[in-house]
């Protein structure tokens, strides 16, 4: 239960030399980056999932949820990043508030939160390929686009299994060799997609707005079939629950926070400026998507923008737009991997992990070593887990450590009220706890297996902590 006091946390962001972070990042780059994650898998694919399998039209209800627990979590979030401009988010504020095991458990949460997403928007990209292909008499074979455990009818009616979805593998491995790079070349690359991403969904929105037929609307709530999170309004809170997957950018950009110029600042200015953007848009994208085709369409489909623009008279926009969004997915695994690293490189400087993952490369000051094991590990979960698997899986991640860090608020509020703060939560205690009840409701809301993978993962976790990382933390080689 040992806390890593805010001393030293300002101390390590206060450090300069070869094996540090380079401070590269202004609040527009944040933005971006919030941005640019956030707008990815969970608007272009997990959107129809939500729809067809549990909220239907109300599918716009389920985002306005998911949006309301990450403003309270935003803003403790935000309190945090500018208090504490470290690198590590949810794990670093958990060591400074809850201890080093709580620490842990949400770092090792944060592991399977980032990878898991990278590795949703790497299967997504692979399917928005096979159509974007499709377009022009290509097909790559079956077996190349789907994991073991899926299947695929042919036009004859054969069912085939796949073997490896062996263009989100790739995926994955071209974006590490950018990051790898250096992170402001990453982050030049992620603004002009992102910019590229905002103009695909404004034409979608604009477009798709002129053939909506209002019957798709009809019941706007499906009444539940007698199960809980299928339809009704449960079925909006487990939709919400299965798209608060795509609001993890916010929580990613506080992970670049050793990387921000003037943190006291713009990490504020990223965290709840991204977040404020991509609500909007969301409401309206989900709003168009279900009135251009009906909800039940999109069932099992990783690609629903393809299925509603089949309903407009425009074949060329099917491409223009398809084409973007596998160019904008790059981003969103790009700003994943960036997240997922920049946790690694905490645990390790912690002792926790090994120290390899905190090895800085000496030319491009980034951690490589941690970017190459991430793409071996996420490459796995790409080629060979289906995408509603990974896609939950990301979602109770996230959660879990949104409730731990508005936890974390109250208690350094209790512990250290006059410590300085640069940005400070309003309403406290109001926010925080209405940021736990919200994402507690949302995790609750998720499928029993969904929660089942979380605790394995976990226990995985507390055994490498109790075998590896307690005895060599650093905290216990400075302890009297």
């Amino acid at each position: 239960m040992r806390i890593k006091s805010l001393a030293l946390l300002r101390q390590e962001a206060a450090e300069s030399g070869e094996q540090t972070l380079k401070r590269s990042l202004g609040a527009f780059n944040l933005v971006a980056i919030g941005i640019g994650v956030i707008i990815g898998a969970g608007l272009f694919s997990l959107t129809g999932i939500a729809a067809a399998n549990h909220a239907g039209p109300a599918v716009t209800l389920s985002f306005v949820v998911a949006a309301v627990g990450c403003a309270f979590s935003a803003l403790c979030y935000a309190e945090f990043a500018a208090m504490v401009p470290v690198a590590g988010s949810a794990y670093t504020y958990a060591y400074a508030t809850l201890g080093e095991l709580f620490a842990w458990i949400i770092g090792w949460d944060l592991v399977l939160e980032y990878s898991v997403g990278a590795a949703t928007v790497a299967i997504s990209w692979s399917q928005y390929l096979n159509r974007f292909l499709g377009t022009f008499g290509l097909h790559l074979p079956p077996q190349l686009m789907l994991s073991p455990f899926e299947t695929a009818t042919g036009a004859d009616g054969s069912v085939v299994s796949g073997l490896v979805n062996l263009p989100a593998v790739l995926i994955v491995v071209v974006i590490t060799s950018i990051i790898v790079r250096g992170t402001s070349g990453s982050a030049l690359f992620n603004a002009i997609v992102v910019v590229l991403k905002v103009l695909v969904v404004l034409v979608f929105i604009a477009i798709g707005w002129n053939y909506i037929d209002p019957a798709n609307y009809q019941p706007y709530i499906p009444a539940n079939t007698g199960t809980f999170g299928e339809y009704g309004w449960s079925g909006v809170l487990r939709g919400a629950g299965v798209v608060f997957f795509v609001f993890i950018g916010f929580d990613i950009v506080a992970t670049m926070a050793q990387e921000a110029r003037n943190p006291q600042r713009d990490m504020p200015i990223g965290i709840i400026g991204s977040l404020v953007v991509c609500t909007i848009l969301f409401v309206v994208f989900g709003y168009v998507m279900t009135g251009m085709a009906n909800y039940t369409e999109f069932k099992d489909s990783a690609a629903p923008v393809a299925i509603a623009i089949d309903k407009t008279p425009y074949p060329w926009l099917g491409q223009l737009i398809i084409g973007a969004i596998l160019i904008g997915y790059t981003s969103v695994i790009l700003v994943d991997l960036l997240g997922q690293s920049r946790v690694f490189f905490s645990m390790s400087r912690d002792g926790l992990l090994p120290s390899a993952f905190s090895q800085v490369h000496p030319r491009f000051r980034t951690p490589w070593k941690s970017n190459v094991l991430l793409c071996v590990f996420i490459g796995l979960f790409a080629g060979f887990v289906p995408i509603r698997v990974v896609g939950e899986m990301t979602s109770i991640g996230t959660l879990l450590a949104f409730v731990m860090v508005c936890l974390g608020v109250l208690i350094l509020r209790k512990k250290q009220p006059d410590a300085p703060r640069a940005f400070r939560t309003p309403w406290v205690p109001v926010v925080p706890i209405l940021g736990i009840i919200t994402c507690a409701v949302m995790m609750f809301s998720l499928p029993g297996d969904t929660w089942l993978r979380l605790i394995i993962w976990l226990a995985i976790g507390l055994v490498i902590y109790y075998t590896y990382g307690r005895k060599r933390s650093k905290l216990t080689a400075t302890a009297p």
